[in-house]
């Protein structure tokens, strides 16, 4: 398999394997389109050495490892299941079949879901969403090492964030798989200070589950001091990413905005200022939040920050930009670079470069600027300067709590919600999306409900598994259609949240599938 920084499904450069096993007609679907006339800005620019003196290389290498070895799990699926077909009319079948999936993907089926009869093969295809539910679920308990990107050398980042001014920070962005990578890969934020990562239909957050988000966080302050005490003048930091396509920006951006650059940006900000609004009214003028705008060009991976100016306000057309700022400074000196950098963010903030005031979030926004360097530089050196596909590829859908510990570049549609009422618009956008690349090839929707419960908390675990057999049923009665043919595979888990192993939780037959990652 070739080496990828953050591309899943639909490989470019590699030709759609074809499917003939009984309730396929058709290959994967995820085969090479042409793609459109690339715009002006999604050309390479000047720097092209293909080696930054602030791109970490070791982390980009890291970071490539996990992304082949998910790549492989998902990759193996097809030629297993291929490999199996021919037997399955065979005595002991499903036995040797459970075995075989045990030993090649590292997943616990049961045997019934082998069982074949003349008149009944075998159920490939829910198999087959049935498996991508599994090794996403299996990815998830893998346990990578999340904690490989700091913000900077040889400095706990929970401690450099609160010298910038900060203890905790929220990321909202859409919930279009481009961005399934966006904390590890993207953005490089480590892990430790992330307080919250929910995702939604572009990046339209819901501004009182946001203020709830902000209220315990700063509640475990004042009761426990952590992460730091509610003494200390620091602030909770929300981001807002919203997501755009250089090279076919009127096809490839944001569903949720009309593939508009400026709606999505536009829209994203106005919930952003209603946000720290809601907070301050709530909690007086002083209370501690602050906001930062930022965009991703999923062809390239590099990113718009909209910096704040010296009041806090930003704007849809005031940011700078992570591939300008890398090929501007990647003759330079590593320190000059550095120089380089927080004299652009000072000038975006209309500030001296020593201003004590703006200087926490300029710092932020330069080494966001700067983590960022070592995704372009992986693009840059795989892939020329950007994606060869400029769209979707998701493997399944996410509803529920978010999940993190697997990230990968069209990895997985990630719609929070906790009901499908709320979700609803979320929900349909997933379903579109992966209905768009899963249809022709005759293969189900993967759909994974994921909740998070308080392992302190008595019968909390009961709680979760009636709240996700409960959107399961939902999802599958709002997408009835779906459903009734077979083409939607829904599967359940839950998980405490002190990271422990999921726990599988059983869904009835129809619409849904049992014991889906035990």
């Amino acid at each position: 398999m070739r080496p990828q920084a953050l591309h899943t499904a639909r490989r470019a450069g590699f030709a759609a394997p074809s499917l003939k096993l009984a309730g396929f007609e058709s290959g994967w679907g995820f085969g090479t389109a042409s793609a459109p006339a690339a715009s002006p800005c999604a050309a390479p620019l000047g720097f092209a050495s293909g080696r930054h003196p602030l791109a970490d290389d070791a982390v980009s290498a890291a970071l490539r490892r996990r992304a082949e070895e998910i790549d492989a799990a998902f990759a193996a699926i097809e030629p297993t299941l291929r490999a199996l077909a021919p037997a399955q009319f065979e005595p002991g079948f499903a036995e040797r079949a459970s075995a075989e999936l045990r030993s090649t993907l590292r997943l616990e089926i049961p045997t019934a879901a082998f069982e074949a009869r003349w008149n009944a093969p075998l159920d490939l295809r829910t198999l087959y969403a049935r498996c991508v539910v599994g090794t996403f679920c299996r990815l998830i308990e893998r346990a990578f090492d999340r904690g490989l990107a700091q913000f900077s050398d040889g400095e706990p980042a929970e401690a450099l964030i609160r010298r910038w001014g900060f203890h905790a920070i929220d990321v909202t962005p859409c919930a279009d798989g481009r961005l399934s990578g966006v904390i590890d890969y993207i953005l490089r934020i480590p892990p430790a200070v992330v307080a919250y990562r929910q995702s939604y239909a572009g990046a339209m957050f819901d501004v009182a589950e946001s203020v709830r988000h902000w209220e315990s966080v700063e509640l475990s302050r004042f009761r426990a001091g952590m992460p730091n005490a509610s003494g200390e003048p620091t602030k909770f930091l929300k981001i807002g990413v919203y997501h755009f396509s250089s090279a076919d920006p009127h096809h490839e951006g944001c569903a949720a905005h009309g593939s508009d650059e400026a709606r999505a940006a536009g829209s994203l900000l106005e919930r952003l200022e209603q946000f720290a609004s809601a907070v301050r009214q709530i909690e007086g003028a002083d209370a501690g939040v602050a906001t930062l705008l930022i965009g991703v060009d999923t062809d390239t991976d590099a990113i718009h920050v909209h910096v704040p100016d010296a009041a806090g306000r930003m704007s849809v057309s005031r940011y700078l930009c992570s591939r300008e700022l890398y090929d501007s400074t990647g003759g330079m000196e590593r320190e000059a670079a550095k120089e380089a950098i927080r004299a652009a963010v000072a000038q975006m903030t209309g500030v001296a470069v020593d201003d004590p005031v703006t200087e926490g979030m300029r710092w932020l926004c330069g080494y966001v600027l700067k983590n960022n360097f070592g995704q372009v530089e992986a693009v840059r050196n795989l892939y020329g300067g950007r994606y060869p596909e400029a769209g979707h590829g998701e493997k399944l859908i996410i509803v529920g709590d978010a999940v993190d510990d697997v990230q990968l570049r069209n990895l997985a549609y990630q719609a929070q919600m906790q009901t499908v009422e709320e979700g609803a618009v979320d929900l349909d956008v997933g379903i579109k999306v992966l209905t768009h690349h899963h249809g022709p090839a005759g293969l189900p929707l993967p759909i994974l409900v994921h909740f998070r419960y308080d392992a302190r908390i008595p019968g909390a675990a009961d709680v979760a598994a009636a709240k996700a057999r409960r959107l399961a049923a939902s999802i599958a009665s709002r997408h009835a259609g779906l459903a009734a043919r077979g083409d939607l595979y829904i599967g359940a888990v839950i998980r405490a949240g002190d990271g422990s192993a999921l726990t599988p939780v059983e869904l009835p037959a129809r619409g849904a599938a049992k014991e889906c990652c035990a």
